[in-house]
């Protein structure tokens, strides 16, 4: 949920620096950002030590007839939602002994199916682990295997998927549950659903085999008795590639999410539960929309759009139907929104705040945003390491084009040296660090990379964020570059390294290096560039290599261009230099050169 910054900023200070001790007293411990808190934002928040699923408990007794969410036109009442979860709750313990610390796989679109799943498995003590929809059966397996899931639910589409992660991949597992879109449609809309899509056929067996949808019905809406300890117990488990860009499942407590519901909605502007709708588009696999819509949502008392896929002709449709005041999304989707030719015939002024994250929202897009919904559109940064959100800039006070904002109600962030524990004063670049109760536990079963992203100074252990910026004097904090080798493309956050895996697994390829090229339109394109074994030099083309990719990696990951070359350049110890790369494709764009590439759109 990173934005970043290419403003001239950051003044150089010829003085000798202060200690980490007197930045720390001075500007960090006295949060001098707090000063440009909207009126009604608290500087520090009660937060309860809850599990998660009470959010759904007390907006359940309190709104029970209140709709959670609108599924194509279809319903589900926070009382129907609750009843469901414990009942699914209740199913995982009967049928699989599911308890306290196990993992469930979320292999699903956003549903009503996601949500009840999500939250009837931390009712039965379980920790979820979302897979994002689009990955492959590859990567499907080596996140089950990674994350121990003892059950997946998974949309009845991605059977193929499924089955490719059992018998070829070795992902092993208690059951399966299978559910579908149809599941929670409108009467209507399943019957034509049915007749239009080739639903796979699945033999369920009733017990490594299991239809989500009887589970449900099947079973008393009385969860099991399960103790929570909300600051130890994890609610999920979310892989991410930190960062070093490798997949790593990062370990987010009960408390961690539940104290960034909390530090978002004090962010709004105050009003009463059970009044909010919220355009739920972001994908709840990802920490952005899983906590700032889902999570959120539920606290809120919120009903929620729900929408499987971005579909803009019918969020644009439900926008003027249902009038929500609340839109998270990320700088591609509000640019579709503003460049769409007949934009102005839709009614799109009931939306009243807009958050915008996971890279740079343009100027110019923001602007014509505004202007054509009167909403306050407002950049964020998070990470999944933070559950995510630590800054944003306020809504209705002091904005700073630019900037990633402030951070948010009991968070602390600084910046610091990139290689020792020492933080740093305004308007010195250095690495933005965090310290606040939505921090992470920490990445499963890595402790030497623990040691490398945690690091005590000043009383207080900060999170290594891998982004390279600075606070200037009034707390405003803005990102001038990558630590990391992230990829933004269409928001999502590619790892360089991931891709290279998968190149590597090729039988010609002996050298791999990817990288991401400035595009206007996308972010970054992904560009990989691979040396070839002699045997298959004039044999293998660019576009082979594109085709072996795309069948063990998600869409978005598949590089959309690759260059053959003799050799890649190499620093004195053997080590490939993506930096070169990047270099040379820069001069590239400016001179037009052109190279013998294969491409995918």
């Amino acid at each position: 949920m990173a934005a970043s910054a290419r403003e001239p900023g950051p003044r150089e200070l010829t003085r000798q620096l202060p200690s980490s001790e007197e930045v720390f007293r001075t500007f960090i411990e006295p949060r001098i950002w707090t000063r440009f808190y909207d009126e009604f934002v608290p500087r520090e928040i009660k937060i309860p030590e809850v599990p998660l699923f009470k959010l759904l408990d007390d907006s359940a007794t309190r709104f029970p007839k209140r709709s959670a969410f609108i599924f194509f036109g279809r319903r589900v009442s926070y009382e129907e939602f609750l009843r469901s979860a414990n009942s699914f709750a209740r199913a995982l313990r009967e049928n699989w002994g599911i308890d306290r610390g196990d993992r469930i796989a979320l292999f699903l679109p956003n549903s009503p199916q996601f949500a009840i799943a999500f939250y009837g498995a931390l009712k039965a003590g379980a920790t979820v682990t979302p897979v994002n929809p689009l990955y492959t059966g590859f990567e499907l397996a080596r996140q089950i295997r990674k994350s121990n899931a003892r059950i997946l639910v998974a949309l009845d589409m991605f059977k193929d998927k499924v089955e490719e992660a059992i018998s070829e991949h070795g992902a092993k597992l208690d059951a399966v549950i299978y559910t579908g879109i149809d599941d929670y449609l409108p009467g209507i809309l399943a019957i034509l659903y049915r007749l239009k899509e080739r639903k796979p056929k699945i033999r369920y067996d009733g017990k490594k085999t299991v239809k989500f949808k009887e589970l449900v019905k099947s079973y008393e809406p009385n969860p099991p008795s399960v103790k929570i300890d909300p600051k130890e117990d994890l609610a999920a488990l979310m892989f991410t590639g930190g960062t070093t860009g490798v997949p790593k499942g990062t370990m987010l407590t009960h408390y961690n999410i539940v104290a960034n519901v909390h530090q978002i909605d004090a962010w709004w502007k105050p009003g009463a539960k059970g009044e909010d709708i919220m355009v739920g588009v972001l994908p709840w696999f990802h920490i952005y929309g899983q906590t700032a819509v889902l999570h959120t949502g539920i606290f809120r008392a919120a009903t929620i759009l729900v929408y499987p896929r971005f579909d803009l002709d019918r969020i644009l449709r439900d926008i003027e139907k249902y009038k929500p005041n609340i839109f998270h999304g990320v700088p591609t989707i509000y640019s579709k929104i503003v460049s769409r030719p007949d934009i102005t015939k839709y009614n799109l002024r009931s939306i009243e705040v807009c958050i915008s994250g996971a890279g740079a929202l343009p100027k110019a897009v923001a602007e014509k945003f505004e202007k054509l919904t009167g909403a306050k559109i407002r950049e964020g940064y998070g990470l999944t390491e933070t559950s995510p959100v630590t800054h944003i800039n306020p809504i209705y006070g002091k904005y700073k084009i630019g900037s990633i904002g402030i951070p948010v109600p009991n968070t602390l962030a600084a910046v610091a040296d990139p290689e020792k524990p020492v933080l740093l004063p305004p308007g010195q670049i250095g690495e933005i660090v965090i310290s606040g109760p939505q921090v992470m536990k920490g990445y499963l079963d890595m402790d030497e990379e623990n040691k490398k992203v945690f690091f005590e100074c000043c009383g207080r252990r900060w999170l290594r964020t891998g982004d390279i910026g600075y606070m200037d004097e009034e707390g405003f904090f803005f990102i001038v570059d990558r630590k990391k080798d992230v990829i933004k493309y269409k928001g999502y956050s590619v790892y360089p390294r991931e891709i290279e895996e998968v190149l590597y697994m090729h039988d010609c390829v002996t050298d791999a290096a990817v990288i991401g090229v400035p595009h206007p339109h996308v972010g970054e394109r992904i560009k990989a560039f691979v040396t070839l074994k002699p045997e298959c030099k004039g044999r293998i083309k660019p576009e082979d290599i594109i085709e072996f990719a795309r069948k063990h990696l998600a869409p978005y990951k598949v590089p959309k261009e690759v260059e053959i070359r003799d050799e890649l350049p190499k620093s004195a110890v053997g080590k490939i230099l993506r930096r070169i790369l990047r270099e040379e494709e820069l001069k590239k764009l400016q001179s037009s050169e052109p190279r013998r590439t294969g491409t995918s759109q």
